[in-house]
């Protein structure tokens, strides 16, 4: 498991913690094609986060840093 703001500084769709909770707080994340406003918000393998129309699949971002 990883929260919302860590998968997007992780993932790279934001640089810093700052721009990503500024992100979720202001509506621009989907988790599972809902708007969700929890930066906390854990996500697993099978959730989809989409933001700016590109969607990402939670267990294949972290899976590729594993193999």
């Amino acid at each position: 498991m990883i929260k919302l703001d860590q998968f997007l500084k992780f993932s790279g769709i934001t640089a810093t913690g700052g721009q990503a909770k500024w992100m979720i707080v202001d509506g621009e994340v989907k988790v599972n094609g809902v708007v969700e406003t929890r930066r906390g918000r854990k996500l697993v393998d099978d959730d989809q986060v989409t933001v700016a129309g590109k969607t990402l699949k939670v267990g294949e971002i972290l899976s590729d840093t594993v193999d």
